[in-house]
């Protein structure tokens, strides 16, 4: 038989009150929808592994994931409210709140420190580590992509004359095997995702050339968090709680890919496990745990250089000047640094 102070704390545990001065936790959850910006891939392994590892739980949310179909498109799925939260392209989302400052989104954790963003082709098809390869060729570039996003940026700072390059606009599921035919010489997309896709289709890899925008001149950032303002406002204590379990999301996908990959590979079983494990090593080794990143911490930003993008964002994809880096990320949610490094 339960105690008179067993059962007082029982009862209390059930009715969300507290025993002698002491909170006890609330039994309700937060209801957060999380939209990516791509299927259940590598790189996604951090946002699984703090569901998977009771990270999001611990701190009173209950997350649903869906993927995405473009780094670009999260972002009105965020600013709509459709999604509370949501993963996609800095550089797209400055465009559109450049065009409506309204808009109630903003980034509020970095994750892709280092940009992802290429043109990837085929050296038998003419496609070198020069930039300037380009000119003449074919390229396939599908809407929604960040990395295509960005080419007007690209070819200015890399000096590439256009004049006699055809884009041709493709899905998605055509990208790598039109690449592999040789239907077309290059690619837009995520290097992550194009290299390990040809090399599925059979392409050999001597043959792939990626061209990253950043080692190009496009000191840009890339994929970040995104949260709707008005959650935000409503729900500050559950925004800050979701990055402090991303954190040690992303910390443990650093720490063992091969989880990461077996907790991408259980959504999506039709992947390989060896290919998911490189493609995550690839995103951590160039994009997620940068020079920068291991000094400062995982997730935050340098505002001199976001506001240096901005600058030259506004010269090649004719920004108007109507938001500054302060309007694009607010770091007040981000955990201390010290909880934020990468091992």
């Amino acid at each position: 038989m339960l105690s008179r102070r067993h059962f007082t704390a029982a009862l209390a545990l059930a009715t969300g009150l507290s025993v002698s001065g002491l909170a006890l936790p609330a039994l309700a959850q937060t209801d957060i929808k999380l939209t990516l910006d791509w299927r259940f891939e590598g790189p996604a392994a951090g946002f699984l592994l703090a569901q998977d590892n009771g990270y999001f739980a611990d701190e009173g949310l209950n997350v649903t994931i869906d993927v995405g179909n473009g780094s670009v498109e999260a972002i009105p799925r965020v600013a709509t409210g459709a999604y509370q939260l949501g993963f996609g392209d800095i550089n797209s989302l400055i465009k559109f709140l450049d065009e409506d400052p309204s808009q109630p989104v903003k980034a509020v954790m970095m994750v892709y420190d280092k940009p992802v963003f290429s043109v990837v082709g085929r050296r038998s098809l003419g496609i070198t580590e020069d930039p300037k390869s380009l000119e003449g060729k074919k390229l396939g570039a599908p809407p929604p992509d960040g990395a295509f996003a960005q080419w007007p940026a690209f070819k200015e700072v890399a000096g590439i004359d256009d004049s006699a390059i055809t884009l041709e606009s493709i899905g998605f599921p055509v990208r790598e095997p039109m690449l592999a035919s040789g239907d077309v010489d290059g690619v837009f997309g995520f290097a992550f995702s194009v290299i390990l896709n040809l090399k599925a289709n059979g392409v050999p890899e001597d043959d792939i050339v990626p061209l990253l925008f950043a080692d190009h001149g496009l000191n840009l950032y890339g994929n970040a968090i995104m949260v709707n303002e008005a959650f935000a406002e409503e729900n500050p204590e559950a925004v800050k709680g979701f990055l402090r379990a991303l954190a040690k999301g992303f910390a443990d996908a650093v720490a063992d890919p091969g989880a990461g990959a077996a907790a991408v590979l259980a959504r999506n079983e039709i992947l390989d496990i060896n290919t998911e494990t490189e493609r995550l090593e690839m995103a951590n080794e160039m994009n997620i745990k940068t020079p920068y990143v291991v000094e400062n911490g995982f997730g935050g930003i340098d505002e001199a250089r976001l506001a240096a993008s901005i600058e030259t964002l506004k010269i090649s994809m004719g920004l108007q000047g109507n938001v500054t880096a302060a309007d694009i990320f607010d770091a007040q949610f981000l955990p201390p640094a010290e909880e934020r490094m990468l091992p």
